[in-house]
């Protein structure tokens, strides 16, 4: 069997930039049909970020495969008609236009799903259709800023962004998810949904152990660079020729790191319990830095896993992209691209002995004759 789970289901996409575009992408990953509308001349402004992939935008490269690309100038009563015609036959609407914009153009959840009671609406905004920040422009780093992840990371001395879009992210993985149950449900039932998905809403549920330490702790988690703020030994140590990444879990794996891998059991009993351990984490760093100062980081990693302890190397991009692991599990794959073909990790989840759907990232409009044409609109 060949075909993959959703084979068949049409996604019409009324998107932009990152969280909309990488939901729609991981339907189309799993066989799903996607048709995204853009702006005629400029498209997804995503296609401008970067100039970084053979010319094109790192960001539109690795979210927009899968799909088929139509030009429609909202505008424009005919193209109005255009879309509205495609979303009456689709199975599945997503759209992350500003706030207020798709009930304007006539393609909000109620007034589609009038004309298509099965229709499955997702609508992805930034803070919600309700409540004081209702009509608040959102980006990634403004809505980590208001959901308390800036204040969690980088250091004592400053703090820091996520270094990749994770309110971006987290909202486009709860629209994919609440778009799947939703499609199941519909087999059940045959009714359609509309959903509401908001940056704001998804990452807050991500910065749920923060919340808690702090709300019930007093004081919120440390600035910790690399270094976990509830747990230790947990991050980064420096060896002979370099850093290690060593994180322990629990009491077994502190016993063992203190017996096997630095020799000195009885700090085991000495830092007995996670909460000593945070508390001294400064002293602690300092004893097992001392123990490790002559040992090569591949010797001590070699005793981390023997002494089956988790550890890692911190890796650089161009390191990434070598990393063996995905050699061995073969998950590299070639995607086109309107500039020529790139390299493309398989996403995960994917059902065994099946492959995902690759297909091209498309050029702006690529697809918008034949698309006019298959839905009676010339």
């Amino acid at each position: 069997m060949n075909a993959l789970p959703l084979d068949g289901v049409v996604v019409v996409a009324l998107e932009q930039a990152v969280a909309a575009p990488f939901a729609t992408r991981q339907l189309g990953d799993l066989g799903a049909r996607v048709i995204k509308i853009e702006r005629p001349g400029t498209g997804d402004f995503a296609r401008a970020y970067d100039e970084t992939v053979h010319g094109q935008s790192s960001h539109f490269v690795w979210l927009n495969r899968n799909k088929e690309s139509i030009a429609l100038d909202l505008k424009d009563e005919a193209d109005r008609a255009v879309a509205a015609g495609l979303v009456a036959k689709a199975d599945v609407f997503v759209q992350n236009l500003a706030p207020g914009a798709s009930a304007r153009l006539g393609l909000d959840a109620e007034t589609v799903r009038a004309g298509n009671p099965g229709l499955i609406v997702c609508t992805i905004s930034g803070y919600g259709s309700s409540g004081p920040y209702r009509e608040k422009k959102a980006y990634d780093l403004l809505v980590q800023c208001e959901a308390g992840v800036v204040s969690l990371t980088g250091t004592p001395d400053a703090p820091a962004k996520a270094g990749i879009p994770v309110a971006d992210i987290a909202a486009g993985m709860y629209a994919y998810s609440g778009i799947l149950a939703a499609l199941y449900e519909r087999e059940r039932t045959g009714a359609g949904a509309s959903l509401e998905v908001s940056m704001l809403d998804s990452l807050a549920e991500w910065a749920g152990f923060p919340y808690y330490f702090a709300n019930y702790g007093g004081t919120p988690p440390p600035r910790n660079g690399a270094k976990h703020a509830a747990i230790a030994p947990y991050g980064p140590y420096t060896v002979d020729d370099g850093v290690v990444f060593i994180g322990v879990q629990n009491e077994r794996e502190w016993v063992a790191l203190c017996e096997k891998v630095l020799g000195r059991p009885e700090l085991a009993e000495r830092f007995a319990g996670n909460t000593a351990r945070v508390a001294n984490d400064a002293e602690l760093t300092a004893i097992i830095e001392g123990v490790l100062a002559n040992v090569p980081a591949a010797e001590v990693e070699s005793r981390l896993d023997a002494a089956g302890i988790a550890n890692a190397r911190m890796r650089t991009m161009a390191e990434f992209a070598e990393h063996p692991q995905f050699a061995a599990r073969d998950r590299w794959r070639r995607v086109g691209t309107p500039a020529g073909e790139v390299s493309a990790l398989m996403p995960p989840g994917v059902p065994p002995g099946r492959e995902p759907r690759m297909d091209p990232v498309p050029a702006l409009g690529q697809h918008s004759a034949a698309i006019r044409a298959e839905f009676g609109r010339s």
